[in-house]
Order: structure tokens, then sequence, then C-alpha cells
């Protein structure tokens, strides 16, 4: 019997101290008994504490609800440089409000429940019926576009007000929560997400499903029950996440199984949810890196390269190994997850201790039924570093597609490989690349058709862009103070650099811009060093990619110790031919040198030269790792 079998059997011999039970048909309710604080540990209550005083410096009277910055991903607001009061930071202090405790703070969460919840749109026959602005100062149709997801994000918070609050909440409150959940479920069930969609897919069936049962309704429970056991046959036939390896989503993914755990009370769901939940925590430990405490990649989804502190922090707490993957320092819980007691498996826990051997990882993140097409990721595993990358990806300013991590977990430095459209992540330039081990080679095609900082929110229209600015950039951050880079010489023309213990070199291999080709230089400031491949640099021109005859460009990597000797890169092998580019890296034997016959490791990357629809690119490039023998 696992922790979550223990937990739910007390609390239905105990009444309703947790859950609290809504019977539907005019039945009797059955209120909550205890304050909700009283469930929760010491790091948990030290954390609410801590989201506490945060939020009430924040909060803002006269629009009874929290005020902040405008933090945006370069799309959904248009908002800029200007302080705004955002929804659902706002429905998160409330809930934090009420499971303090504490009466003098039940009328604030009130006052923020009415306002907030006015604010959806609960018109059926809108377009954005269901879902909230991600600020009160940018009504729906001001964004550029609504989030849909709000419905998923908002609705769980409301949730977790109703559930473990309810009988707290005056009675015009308690309504307004009650069908403020019912719209977010219809926009949630009208939406009906991807399954591919994994953050919200499984938080959207954790609302469906919790709601529908909490209130009786029938329709909207067949749904979500539907919907639990689409997700799941879809996940486990796959084999993988389809948001793979992301530090953020997974955990939000956990955190919504952990939900389930806690609200769901089917036993045939429940069983369902554990085996994701298991799932889920499989793949978020089996690429942790323990000498640098960070989450190797590649990373479909990153909103900071460096693991952020309430991630770390979570993920020590659910280890509960004090000292294993966060710092020094006390554990404090992001405000979006301190109420939940989430818990690795035990089988997955060696997963954050050091590794005495290398490991390599090779995951297929996306089959395809031409299994040349599949998205498959790879991450090696050193003592002093990592390296991820993944076959075939895009520049999305949410993606790490080839990312790299040593210097211990006090002085961590990344890499992190980016292509830059006036300073702003540019996903039409996608990279491909093989790897073992510490080698890489990386060919990088321009789409004509895919987005520019978003991949579907704003296509490149008519193959062209407007540019002051266009260059690939390989990002040194971190801790970068003992950087040494060693000038580009040597007949291979050669970019290297050294960092304590590490060494990594890049050759470029070929690089044609149109009629010019990539300058290559490196740079920096306070925070960051790079180096830089530039397509161009001036007065603003629009770039036609439809026009270029040839535009991309290769390069070969590796990153190894100081300690070793390099592979040699001298015989690498570059061909154009008809329209395509051929690249071939073979490396030295992998045995003792009197093994003359033993294995060689042969790279191999072939790709259009000319610019081309998306589609027409990801069908026509292809990617080999082999081993021949000579």
């Amino acid at each position: 019997m696992s922790q979550y079998d223990v937990s739910r059997r007390s609390v239905l011999l105990g009444g309703a101290s947790l859950l609290g039970i809504w019977r539907p048909g005019g039945m009797e309710r059955r209120a909550f008994c205890g304050e909700f604080r009283d469930e929760l540990n010491e790091t948990q209550r030290r954390s609410l504490q801590e989201a506490l005083k945060s939020a009430d410096e924040k909060y803002d009277p006269e629009a009874k609800m929290v005020a902040s910055s405008v933090s945006s991903v370069g799309y959904h607001t248009t908002l800029k440089n200007m302080t705004v009061h955002p929804t659902r930071t706002s429905f998160e202090y409330a809930v934090a409000l009420l499971d303090s405790g504490e009466p003098q703070r039940l009328d604030r969460a009130q006052d923020i429940l009415r306002t907030v919840i006015a604010q959806q749109d609960q018109d059926p026959t809108h377009h954005t019926y269901g879902i909230w602005s991600w600020y009160l100062e940018e009504p729906l149709d001001k964004m550029s576009p609504p989030d849909w997801n709000w419905a998923d994000f908002c609705g769980a918070q409301l949730l977790a007000a109703w559930i473990d609050h309810r009988d707290r909440l005056s009675g015009d409150v308690e309504a307004m929560v009650r069908e403020s959940i019912i719209h977010a479920c219809h926009s949630i069930q009208k939406r009906n997400v991807s399954l591919g969609y994994t953050n919200i897919a499984i938080m959207g069936t954790y609302v469906t499903l919790t709601a529908s049962d909490r209130f009786g309704l029938e329709e909207l429970q067949a749904y979500a029950k539907a919907r639990l056991r689409r997700y799941h046959k879809y996940l486990f036939e796959r084999g993988s996440f389809n948001e793979y390896n992301s530090p953020t989503y997974t955990m939000v993914a956990i955190n919504e199984l952990t939900r389930m755990l806690m609200h769901v009370r089917d036993e045939e769901d429940l069983k369902l949810i554990r085996e994701i939940h298991d799932f889920a925590w499989k793949h978020a430990t089996c690429r942790f890196h323990a000498p640098t405490r960070q989450w190797a990649g590649p990373h479909s989804r990153c909103y900071s390269t460096l693991l952020r502190k309430g991630t770390v922090d979570s993920l020590e707490f659910a280890t509960g190994e004090r000292g294993r993957v966060a710092q020094e320092g006390p554990i404090t819980l992001p405000l979006s997850s301190y109420r939940l007691k989430i818990q690795c498996p035990p089988a997955y826990l060696k997963n954050f201790h050091p590794k005495k051997e290398p490991q390599t990882i090779i995951e297929t993140f996306i089959p395809s039924k031409t299994p040349e097409h599949s998205i498959v990721g790879t991450t090696y595993l050193h003592p002093l570093y990592t390296l991820g990358t993944v076959n075939r990806g895009d520049f999305w300013n949410q993606r790490r597609s080839f990312v790299a991590y040593w210097g211990g977990p006090e002085k961590t430095a990344y890499l992190q490989m980016r292509f830059l459209h006036d300073g702003y992540d540019y996903c039409s330039a996608l990279p491909f690349t093989v790897q073992e081990q510490g080698c890489a080679m990386t060919a990088v095609v321009f789409a004509t058709d895919y987005g520019d900082t978003h991949p579907s929110l704003d296509r490149v229209k008519n193959a062209s862009i407007r540019a002051r600015d266009f260059r690939l950039r390989f990002e040194f951050g971190g801790y970068v103070d003992e950087f040494m880079f060693v000038p580009v010489n040597g007949p291979e023309g050669m970019l290297f650099l050294k960092d304590r213990e590490i060494q990594l070199q890049i050759r470029p291999l070929i690089d044609p811009f149109g009629d010019s080709r990539f300058q290559w230089e490196i740079g920096g400031d306070d925070s960051k060093q790079w180096i830089d491949a530039v397509a161009y640099s001036g007065d603003e021109k629009e770039m036609n990619f439809s026009q270029l005859e040839k535009a991309f460009l290769a390069f070969a990597f590796q990153i190894l110790p100081v300690s070793e000797k390099p592979i040699s890169m001298g015989g690498i092998g570059v061909q154009e031919e008809d329209g395509r580019c051929q690249l071939a890296w073979m490396q030295a034997p992998l045995q003792s040198a009197e093994d003359k016959n033993g294995p060689r490791t042969l790279f191999h990357l072939e790709f259009p030269a000319r610019p081309d629809q998306r589609k027409k690119i990801l069908e026509t490039v292809k990617t080999s790792l082999m081993t021949a023998h000579l």
C-alpha cells in the first residue's frame, strides 16, 4: 500500500477533514473540520508564511489584487514596462490567505475572489468563454492572443479554495467560486486541448475530474474520466512526454498529479493517476546531474537555463534528503505549490546521487511512423559536465535544443545555443544535431514559413523578415569569472574555451548566407560570454529567404575534461551537391591503439542547402549515428 493509499483511507475513515464532501441533489454538505494549515508540515508552513509576507507587500487594497510588473514571454500580452494586477497570482494569494487559518485574512481573501472572479468571461456565446485575461489592465479582447490555459490554472486555484475552505466562505462567495469553476470546466471541455500539451492536458483533467465529482456533473464527469483514460493510453503508447524533459512543465505535471492524488476519490481513476505520477517522476529524475545539481538537457520548454530556486527547493522537498538537491539555506516552496505534498517515489531517489561512471541516455521523445523523423534526445552525464541535444528542434526561447552544464553546484556554468533575430530568439532557424558522449555535430537550416518569436503565433510571411541583426550564439552563462577564450587560429579555424576542469572546442565547418558567409566573433558583458556567428548586423533591411540559394551553417563541438586529449576534428568531411550538404565526422578507434580494426563512430548529417518550408526540411533532413567497422 502506497503513501497515497494510506492517506486517502484515513481521510475517508475520518470524515471530510481534508477533502470536504459535496452531495448533489440537495443532500447534506459535511463541513470542513479544522484548518488546512494543520495539514502542512514545518517546511510548508514556513513557505506559506514567506509567500504571504511577499504577497502582502504587493497587495493593492484599492484594486483588491496583487500588483506586479509585467511578465511576458513575448506573446499573449502587449503590455510593457508598467505595474499590473495579475489574475492567476491574485488567486494563488487568496488561497494562501485562506490556508493561513487567520480570521483577519478571510475578508481580504474574499475580496480578491469576488474581484478576480468578476473578470472571468462567463458568457457561453463568447469565443473566450470561461477564461481570464492575464492582467486587470488588459481585457481579453486586447490580448495577443488570449491564453486559454487560464481556465486550467485559475480553475485549479479556485478548486483549492472550494475544497479546503468553502465552509469559511460567505454564501455569495461560495456560490461565485462554484459557478466560476464550472465555467472554467466548460471552457476546458470545449477547447479539449491536445493530449500532447502535457501540463495542460493533465491540469485540465484534474480540474474537470475533480469539479464534476464534487458538483455531481455527470456529463462533465464522463468527459473527464474518458480524458484521463485517453491520456494514460497516449502517454504509455508513446513512452515519453510530448513536452519532453521540461524542468518547468514536468514539475507542473507532477504538481497536478499530486493534486489529483489528494482530491480524486475514485479508485479506478487513482490507479491510472498513480501510474502517470510514477512515470513523471522517472522522467524528471533520470537526467538530474548531481555534480552540478542541474536538470540536464535537452529541454522542450524551459524558462531559465539554470534551475530556478523554486524548482530546486521543490525537488529537495520531494526527496526528503536535505542537501541532496538544494544548496545551503532553508527550503522555500513556491506560492503555487507549497500546499502540495509532493514526494518522489523511492525507486527514483538514487537518480539524485552522483554517478561514478559516465552515462548516456538516448530517448525517443516523439515517435514517427518514419523512424528517421522521430524526435530523439541524447544526454551525456559525466562526473564533471553534461551535454544534452535533440536531433531536430528549433530556437524558440523556451527550447534548449543544445545545452551543457559544468562547474559544480556552487559555481555552475552553462552553454546554451541560440539563434537571435534583433536580439530575440528566432524559431525559424532549425538545428539538427547528432551526438555521442561529449561530441556533437550540428547544422542550422532556415524555414520560410515557421514562427519568428513563437512557433505558431507569429508566422514568417512571404518567406521574409526585417532585421537589423541576425546571428547564431553560443551563450555562456552562470559562473563565467574564470572563462578563458583562446583566439581563433590554426588550420581548422577552431574556437577554444577553457573553464576550470573542462575544455570546449567548436569547429566551424561551412557557413554560407546568400552571397556572403557568417562572420565569427567573441564577445560578452558583465553576466555572460558568447561566441557568435553573424549573418548580418547593420541598418534594418528585408531578408527574403526564398531568394537565397544557400543559407545554413554547420559546426562540430566537443566538451571534455582538460586532463583528456580532444578527439581530432580534422577528419570531418563536407560535401555539397544538388542543393544538399552532407557532413561526416569519423572518429579515431575507441579501443586500444593496437586494435586498428576496431569500430569507429560516424556522425552523419544531410540537409537542404536552401531555405524551404519547415515540413519539407523535416522530411528531407537525414541524421544518423552509426558504428562502422573499417
